[in-house]
């Protein structure tokens, strides 16, 4: 077997074909033994004399067989020499009770015999050892004496004695095998190296092929490899992103939804009213006089009639066009039928035009603070717009307009307070109960930045709302339909407007000097005098002169009304019947 050193006890091969080796000597009973040359063997015709190995051989000691040689057992060198002389080895005592076995003592003759065939190596047809020449007779001579006595172990080639020997390495003792199976046992390779001790840390180190240079490391094509990879995949994670980005993932969203379901609503809720007061609601545009605006109304009957603010008309009042537009989208052209300042109502007519809706008119006289309501209009030209809220007070004495400077644009309102958004362009929209009837007429709001006074709707909101109360609106609707005027009740007084203190006071002269309280009047006749106070009206408080305008406006002409004043300090009662005057 090679293992990478020579193999000592090998023959050089040689051309001569191989023979058969002979059989091995039964073992003598006697229980020592002494190793001799090799028996020779007979051959068909006398072999050629073998060459003695002289000094320096390197070969097998007598008596042990050579191997077989093959492709794994080199040929060694062979220098031609005398051989040497081998002592005999002295007798071994058998080392036990136990049946003792001898080896086979060969017959010296004047040829050496052939080396007895190892049993666990079986030459081959290319590996058989080369015959051995028979050699002319010899002198006898001595048999050779070992120089140790024989190891029990016979581990080869270190079993039997002979001056090539080298020293055998450390082992460790191993049980005794029977002599028997050591004679006949195969050559063992020798100890392979231990391999070196495991480093965890350490960098594994692979042997080169034989006749390759070592491979060297490819760090530089590696770290190339990975920049490439982290390139690609950046790149396509670029794009990947930016398609999600733009088209919002790589399949298809759909998002979950309600099934359709019925779309009626009560008819007391917010979408149930505007649901039928729509269709009733126009928004109105108003172009002339150098101005324009936007405002709301609702249709009054079939016959076309819009009820609506003055201040919403009042740039179409002596030339001017008024354009109307429904719910629907269609649009129509109307006229100015007539209007009140003092009371900031108006009305116009559309012809033509079918399938009008009226609304219902409700009775503001039985609205209690705190009911829903719900606002309809055009803020800031918003068409349909709705809004909803409550009754926040009763019987608010307002007072609106006075852009003019004479008074003759004032208007005096008992409103109703409402904080349903209201903005510009809801002025002359309705202000609706739970039953979608009107009970008011949106008309002013209380804005954030006004000192004082009302504003006729230039300011948002801030839920100070008011409406002109619908049995109010009513009545001056069916005035200027039938005469295209509205009447006022009066008490026939000029009242001190700059009187500070707490109620109305009559004033010392009216208009133009003439009597504050006019001959034959209302007043005149229920015993009231030039500088009395009035504090209360059907026995509700006024505190100012405006006050008083509200509430006396707030009635018909003909009502009858109990007036409490206070004259040089003492309280007094009127009673009195409400006069009329044409309003303008």
């Amino acid at each position: 077997m090679k293992n990478g050193k020579p193999t000592w006890w090998s023959r050089p091969s040689s051309s001569t074909p191989p023979t058969t080796p002979a059989a091995p000597a039964e073992p003598a009973e006697d229980t020592d033994f002494t190793l001799a040359a090799p028996a020779p063997v007979a051959r068909g015709t006398a072999p050629e004399p073998e060459a003695a190995p002289g000094p320096g051989t390197e070969g097998p000691p007598p008596g042990v067989p050579a191997p077989a040689a093959g492709p794994d057992a080199p040929a060694g060198p062979v220098i031609p020499g005398p051989a040497p002389e081998v002592p005999a080895a002295p007798a071994v005592p058998a080392p036990s009770a136990e049946p003792e076995v001898t080896a086979a003592v060969p017959v010296v003759t004047d040829a050496p015999a052939a080396p007895a065939p190892d049993p666990a190596v079986q030459p081959g047809p290319e590996t058989a050892p080369a015959p051995v020449p028979a050699q002319t007779a010899a002198p006898e001579q001595p048999a050779p004496q070992p120089l140790h006595a024989p190891d029990p172990y016979r581990t080869p080639p270190y079993g039997e004695p002979g001056p090539w020997a080298p020293a055998p390495p450390v082992q460790r003792p191993v049980p005794p095998v029977p002599a028997a199976q050591v004679a006949h046992a195969a050559p063992q390779p020798p100890t392979a190296p231990l391999a070196p001790p495991y480093d965890p840390w350490g960098v594994p180190q692979q042997a080169p092929a034989e006749g390759k240079p070592p491979r060297k490391p490819r760090r530089g094509l590696a770290l190339a490899g990975a920049l490439a990879f982290a390139l690609v995949t950046g790149v396509i994670g670029g794009g990947v992103g930016a398609y999600i980005e733009r088209h919002g993932g790589i399949s298809t969203v759909e998002l979950p939804q309600s099934d359709p379901e019925d779309i009626g609503r009560a008819p007391e809720s917010v979408a149930g009213i505007a649901a039928r007061a729509l269709p009733g609601v126009v928004t109105i545009h108003v172009s002339g006089g150098g101005s324009s605006g936007t405002g709301t109304g609702f249709v009054l009957d079939t016959g076309g009639h819009i009820l609506t603010n003055n201040h919403v008309v009042d740039a179409a009042a002596s030339a001017g066009e008024i354009s109307v537009t429904f719910s629907n989208g269609e649009s129509a052209r109307a006229k100015l039928i007539g209007r009140d300042t003092g009371y900031d109502l108006a009305v116009i007519r559309v012809s033509g035009v079918s399938g009008l809706e009226p609304l219902r008119l409700g009775n503001s006289e039985n609205v209690r603070v705190g009911d829903p309501v719900v606002a309809i209009g055009a803020p800031f030209d918003l068409s349909n717009t709705v809004t909803s809220g409550i009754i926040s007070a009763k019987e608010r004495p307002i007072t609106a307009g006075g852009e003019k400077g004479d008074g003759s644009d004032i208007s005096y309102v008992d409103a109703l307070q409402t904080d349903a958004p209201i903005n510009p362009g809801n002025s002359g929209g309705p202000l609706l109960d739970s039953q979608a009837r009107v009970i008011g007429i949106n008309s002013a709001i209380r804005a954030a930045g006004n000192s004082g006074g009302e504003s006729g709707g230039q300011s948002g909101s801030i839920g100070l709302g008011f409406a002109i109360p619908i049995n109010q609106g009513k009545r001056v609707a069916e005035e200027l339909i039938n005469t295209g005027k509205a009447t006022h009740p009066v008490i026939g007084v000029s009242l001190d407007m700059q009187y500070g203190g707490d109620g109305a006071r009559v004033g010392a002269k009216g208009k133009g000097g003439a009597a504050s309280v006019t001959p034959g009047g209302p007043a005149d006749k229920a015993g009231i005098r030039p500088g009395d106070v009035i504090t209360k009206v059907d026995g509700q408080r006024v505190h100012s002169g405006e006050e008083l305008i509200v509430k006396i406006r707030a009635h018909r002409p003909g009502d009858r009304l109990k007036l409490t004043l206070t004259r040089n300090g003492k309280e007094q009662t009127k009673t009195l019947t409400l006069g009329t005057s044409t309003g303008g």
